[in-house]
């Protein structure tokens, strides 16, 4: 009898990808990657000491694919690379709902969340040679744009509305012009 073919750590990584993928993070236990890949839990655990360490490289795996979906719209040429970044966000909220729910719309309370990230810091420093704002600024008018990009992204990975890309293109473009004509004013608002 031929021996049974050996499940790998990428094996049960893929699938376990699938399941939240396709079915949410809710869906993903030892029992069910077992059912898919026909074996008892034993590999799972074999490979992962804990669900929660296998969970932290489902989170890892899928923060991958989301700079890959960054990195192809960047590169796509169809926006400026600080839209396309935005871009980019609401594409992977899009194309990958349950994905984008598990790394942006998860519980983050009990996490360690740097004050202010690589990526932050990065895209800040893209708004400052933009539009010659202070990195003070920079980073506030960066902020105030995600805060948009993610409200359209979140609707979209909740099925709350479907819009198309001209339409987010065109809101983006709105918000980005209308923040950069406040910045570049710098008049103080009636809200204040």
């Amino acid at each position: 009898m031929p021996p049974k073919p050996r499940i790998t750590r990428d094996d049960i990584l893929n699938t376990a990808l699938d399941i939240v993928r396709t079915e949410g993070e809710e869906a993903l236990n030892a029992r069910h990657i077992a059912a898919v890949l026909q074996c008892s839990t034993q590999p799972v655990f074999s490979n992962f000491s804990t669900m929660e360490e296998l969970r932290q490289a489902v989170i890892d795996a899928a923060y991958r694919r989301y700079r890959a979906c960054l990195r192809r719209e960047q590169e796509s040429g169809r926006y400026p690379a600080y839209k396309a970044s935005g871009m980019g966000y609401i594409h992977f909220a899009r194309e990958e709902k349950e994905l984008f729910r598990l790394l942006f719309m998860r519980d983050r309370s009990r996490e360690e969340i740097p004050a202010a990230s690589d990526e932050i810091t990065e895209m800040a420093a893209a708004v400052q040679e933009l539009t010659g704002l202070s990195s003070d600024d920079a980073q506030l008018f960066h902020l105030e744009m995600w805060v948009y990009v993610h409200g359209i992204a979140s609707m979209l990975a909740t099925s709350y509305l479907e819009w198309d890309e001209a339409m987010i293109s065109r809101i983006l473009t709105d918000a980005y012009l209308g923040l950069k004509k406040r910045y570049s004013e710098k008049e103080s608002s009636s809200w204040t």
